[in-house]
């Protein structure tokens, strides 16, 4: 792998690819008009970053996998994420974008929601892919942001960019949201592997090895970022992943104190977990009852 590149400001993005720099903490970038274009870098971006891509014209790779790109594609990227680079020969990329620090939303209500937009986070074939219509008003959200960029900054520029950033952002949920639903088969195929792991992985001894899985442990097994796969169980089951693995935990726990003649500590033990009070505080949370009792009224 080439030497990674830190970007921490604006305008060390602008440098790397001969671009002007108007405003240090935000800027709208039209790639057609960079002077600079390196065939094969490594970024870690310092800074927010969204995308727009018109043409397949570089392959971009974060964590195992390429992004799925399509005409009018939507990548995004948030500060610590590294992500490779590589323009297909005899092509120029063909993508407009919006790249701001996060000194610019501090202070906003922006900067207090920005962890909300997980997308910020996805990987691999997670790209947003817009339609026709989406790409208008995503277009239109940077033209506003370019129109306040070019004018004189007075009290009201950090509010409105600001405030135009979220709008933008806030139709991306729509549009992954919207996407969501238009890929609901392969989404039940995830869930269906889902479920599987998770039966494979407490009727084996991995939770006596390994502990209690986390979101991140699934999301591995299944090729998608946790913020994805979370997202995903999310809108398909009204649960959070987190939560879809703490009610399997505790059917088996049930099924357990029912079914069998072990002790509290030595099922607590079996389903992974460290110390016996997390057990019982897991179980009474969603039950409203310790397995001592549960195990006493319903048997």
């Amino acid at each position: 792998m080439d030497n990674i590149i830190k970007l921490n400001t604006i305008d060390e993005y602008n440098e790397l690819f001969g671009l002007e720099t108007m405003n240090p903490l935000v800027a709208v970038v039209d790639m057609t008009k960079a002077t600079r274009m390196p065939e094969h870098f490594t970024l870690n971006y310092g800074i927010y970053a969204l995308f727009l891509k018109d043409t397949k014209s570089c392959d971009i790779r974060y964590g195992r996998q390429p992004y799925d790109y399509q005409q009018g594609t939507i990548t995004s990227f948030a500060p610590g994420q590294v992500v490779e680079t590589t323009i297909v020969p005899g092509s120029r990329p063909s993508a407009r974008g919006l790249l701001f620090h996060p000194d610019l939303i501090k202070g906003t209500p922006l900067g207090r929601e920005i962890h909300h937009y997980s997308f910020f986070s996805y990987s691999s074939n997670e790209a947003l892919h817009l339609s026709d219509e989406e790409r208008t008003i995503f277009t239109d959200c940077l033209r506003k942001i370019e129109m306040e960029l070019d004018s004189p900054i007075d009290r009201f520029s950090k509010t409105l960019i600001a405030n135009n950033i979220e709008l933008m952002l806030n139709y991306c949920m729509r549009f992954y949201s919207r996407q969501f639903v238009t890929r609901t088969a392969s989404n039940k195929d995830v869930l269906s592997k889902f479920e599987a792991l998770l039966h494979d992985y407490f009727n084996s001894n991995k939770p006596k090895e390994q502990g209690l899985p986390s979101v991140k442990y699934f999301a591995e097994q299944v090729f998608l970022s946790p913020n994805y796969f979370g997202d995903l169980v999310k809108k398909e089951t009204g649960m959070t992943a987190q939560d879809y693995i703490q009610a399997h935990i505790i059917d088996m726990a049930k099924q357990m104190l029912l079914g069998t003649d072990k002790t509290v500590n030595e099922i607590s033990y079996e389903l992974g977990f460290q110390y016996s009070q997390h057990f019982n505080r897991m179980f009474k949370k969603n039950t409203g009852e310790t397995p001592a009792s549960y195990r006493k009224y319903t048997a």
